[in-house]
């Protein structure tokens, strides 16, 4: 048995609406296969399946799960049309990202960085696109802000911390040029770097294969970058604050409504 293998006490299956509750055999089964590919041992595996009512969502169902590795935070989230599809898709994207995180971390051990090109590709087999649950932009609300230290790293750094939480984009502090900055997916041709004032001359060399955008990021208030996110279709808006001079993130959640991330505001 592999270190990875969890117990029915560590995996724990939570069914929301619109799910059948047969889900949660289906979901132990697979998922525990996925789960002896972890390298550390699991402390606790969270999952939790739901759905949308709403029949013109094309992929209502959003499985999500968040694993505690050891100490270490693991978390993946898929979109589909069905709870099986869901399940299927969460237990492929989690057991690559176990894989992933353990040749990573056996690279750190090892004193050395061992990725290789396109080791950091996401995407591997699925396109997870956002089921959108409003139509109209404008009932389209911002109903989550977060605000967190954006801490200093390099672009590997935050390709880590993209892996680990499964982000598509990571919104930090960039150490070579101590600007805020966001990386982002761009498919399968690797990532993307964004600042506030592009310096690429500046930027820490990193081993994972990135490009630096050369656009400055506008500078906006809340009100019109939602605007840009909605005349643009792209699922986020890196800008810079005109009220704090910071660098912030607005994107699409999955379920329709807008997120802001942003910098805490300097008393």
């Amino acid at each position: 048995m592999s270190k990875g293998t969890a117990t029915d006490a560590a995996l724990r299956i939570s069914i929301g609406h619109h799910v059948s509750a047969a889900a949660a055999d289906y979901a132990r089964e697979k998922l525990n296969a996925a789960l002896d590919h972890a390298s550390e041992p699991l402390l606790g595996v969270r999952v939790r399946l739901t759905g949308h009512a709403d029949p013109a969502v094309a992929r209502p169902i959003i499985a999500q799960a968040n694993v505690n590795m050891n100490g270490r935070p693991v978390r993946v989230q898929v979109a589909a049309a069905t709870a099986r599809e869901a399940i299927d898709l969460l237990t492929a994207r989690l057991k690559t990202r176990l894989e992933r995180l353990g040749r990573h971390w056996e690279a750190v051990r090892g004193g050395r960085s061992r990725v290789r090109p396109h080791e950091w590709r996401h995407g591997d087999a699925v396109d997870y696109l956002l089921p959108r649950t409003h139509d109209a932009a404008e009932q389209r609300q911002i109903v989550r802000r977060k605000s967190y230290a954006l801490v200093g790293e390099t672009c590997d750094e935050a390709v880590f911390d993209m892996e680990v939480m499964d982000y598509d984009f990571h919104l930090f502090t960039e150490s070579g040029t101590d600007a805020d900055s966001v990386l982002y997916r761009v498919g399968d041709r690797g990532y993307r770097l964004a600042q506030l004032d592009p310096h690429p001359e500046s930027v820490t060399h990193s081993a994972v294969p990135f490009t630096v955008s050369p656009t400055p990021a506008p500078a906006l208030q809340v009100q019109d970058a939602i605007a840009r996110l909605e005349l643009t279709g792209l699922p986020f808006v890196f800008f810079r604050d005109r009220a704090s001079n910071r660098g912030s993130v607005l994107y699409h959640r999955y379920d329709g409504d807008y997120g802001l991330i942003t910098p805490p505001t300097q008393q």
